[in-house]
């Protein structure tokens, strides 16, 4: 008798467990990211855990603004926001205030490998050099200040900015932040929206903490929300047709707003006034 055949393995790979994940591995020489376990397994958002993996695979100087994570990610800027809130509060992200070489003050964004303590800033002098685990990511404040004085920029752009922190007090902005974004006000208002729903645009659904000027978040909201469509075009009202009438004196039928005499009846000498 033939033997049975089988498509089974005869004995399983040893070590395999019985159940759950599987590794395949695959050893790396090149374009890897070395993370914690304690960052990896962080238990929570899902959303933090990959911003944080995200920002450890950049380079030093890479932009981390929300505006910057949101072009990267499909979240929102309110997802993004809580996430870079829940990795500050838990550590591993720190922004300093420092003063350049210039003398300018900026805001600089440290990540840290693993969370460790928190150097104190140091505005009065030139920045320390930064420590082996943790990472200088990038500069928030802009290099270079616009030329624009504020008198020379639109005044109803202008005056649309000024009226926000009407509608959230946190919306304070300087002149020279005013002034960088009253072209992109401006652009908006040509478009046809009103000042008072650009307001709303700006204001509606903001996070509950800044993690960034008031300033970098309207640009981002100016830059990337879409423009309203346009209204649609108002009917054109048509001139009302008189109805049909019939001549009292030929019967033919003529239109006019009431019964009476067509016109060739009334030029033969009717005595009624000749139509138009």
């Amino acid at each position: 008798m033939a033997d049975s055949q089988s498509n089974a393995r005869l004995r399983a790979d040893a070590g395999a467990p019985r159940s759950g994940v599987i590794h395949v591995r695959t050893r790396l020489t090149a374009d890897f990211t070395v993370v914690a376990n304690a960052l990896a397994q962080r238990r929570g958002s899902a959303v933090t855990v990959g911003v944080a993996v995200y920002i450890l695979s950049l380079p030093s100087g890479t932009p981390v603004t929300i505006a910057a994570l949101c072009a990267h990610f499909t979240e929102g800027e309110i997802l993004i926001s809580r996430a870079l809130r829940e990795l500050e509060a838990a550590g591993y992200l720190e922004r300093r205030r420092e003063r350049t070489p210039a003398g300018q003050i900026r805001t600089r964004t440290y990540f840290y490998d693993v969370p460790g303590g928190t150097p104190e800033p140091d505005p009065d002098g030139p920045p320390d050099p930064p420590r082996p685990s943790k990472r200088p990511v990038a500069d928030e404040t802009p290099a270079e200040e616009p030329s624009v004085a504020l008198s020379e920029a639109d005044p109803q752009a202008i005056s649309v900015l000024a009226s926000l922190r009407h509608a959230d007090p946190r919306l304070v902005l300087s002149g020279r932040e005013a002034v960088r974004l009253a072209p992109a006000v401006t652009a908006w208002l040509a478009a046809g929206v009103t000042p008072a729903q650009l307001t709303r645009t700006l204001t509606t659904g903001l996070p509950d903490r800044f993690l960034t000027r008031p300033a970098g978040l309207l640009a981002f909201r100016l830059r990337e929300t879409p423009l309203p469509a346009p209204p649609p075009p108002e009917p054109v009202a048509r001139q009302a047709v008189p109805p049909l009438q019939t001549c009292d004196g030929c019967d033919r039928a003529f239109r006019a707003p009431a019964p009476g005499h067509c016109r060739d009846c009334r030029s033969a000498g009717t005595g009624l006034p000749a139509a138009a």
